[in-house]
């Protein structure tokens, strides 16, 4: 779920330390970026440290090292050196790590008490990036609040997932609740009545039914009490799809 100015970040530091073996000056990452300052860089290196991409050391010169990259960066950069992508199961194993590293078992409940472990299936941890507007589109979040023990069949091991909690009502009829926590696929493409979580002008997330109609995108909500929006395919950026949900009873 990162912006595109992100991405290019991302990238460029990427390249500049496969090239030199040191990450670039935020002069040198301000002057490729095209951004007037270099408070722009701090806080895009911010939001790269809190997704757990890059990771900045203290006390050292241009103190910043990559952890992981998008699967796509990745394999990319794999190709581009001439190594092996990774297989399933490798990746697999990467997005456990990037899930924080923990597997734990989880349980059906009932009433707050577990059901006991015939039930259990094994689940992996996703982090929880904020909230996503079911209604009103609401300002990109891409800080880790908590994590979520999330079944494993819900995920592939090809992709990264995170998670986000639920505000508004505008897929109700969706099946989707105020509160209710939606398992997240992140991808930059959708087919037509996925419901995806879409960026809108760089700034603005929320999560609707997807519908590519020409040149235009419709936004398209689960609740007549909402209108759909249709805007230009370059205002709309897809960050994932709606793969799973997780609904707690109190």
């Amino acid at each position: 779920m990162l912006t595109r100015k992100q991405m290019e970040l991302l990238d460029f530091i990427q390249k500049r330390m496969d090239a030199d073996g040191v990450p670039p000056s935020f002069d040198e990452m301000k002057d490729a970026l095209e951004l007037r300052s270099k408070s722009g860089i701090h806080r895009l290196i911010t939001a790269l440290e809190e997704r757990g991409f890059i990771r900045r050391l203290a006390h050292r010169a241009r103190a910043i090292e990559i952890v992981r990259l998008p699967e796509a960066m990745e394999k990319a950069r794999q190709t581009a050196a001439g190594k092996p992508v990774a297989k399933p199961a490798e990746r697999a194993a990467e997005t456990k790590k990037a899930a924080g590293g923990k597997v734990a078992d989880l349980a059906t409940a009932r009433d707050g008490k577990a059901a006991g472990a015939a039930g259990a299936v094994q689940a992996l941890e996703l982090p929880v990036m904020g909230r996503i507007a079911a209604g009103v589109p609401i300002e990109a979040i891409s800080e880790v609040s908590h994590h979520v023990a999330v079944p494993g069949a819900m995920l592939s091991g090809r992709k990264q997932h995170y998670a986000l909690e639920v505000r508004g009502d505008s897929m109700i009829d969706a099946g989707i609740n105020d509160g209710d926590i939606v398992v997240i696929c992140e991808q930059d493409s959708a087919d037509n009545g996925d419901i995806v979580v879409a960026l809108v002008d760089e700034h603005e997330a929320t999560l609707k039914k997807y519908h590519r109609k020409g040149g235009m995108i419709a936004l398209e909500a689960a609740n007549p009490a909402y209108e759909t929006r249709l805007l230009r395919e370059d205002r709309v950026r897809v960050q994932g799809r709606l793969v799973g949900l997780i609904r707690t009873y109190s």
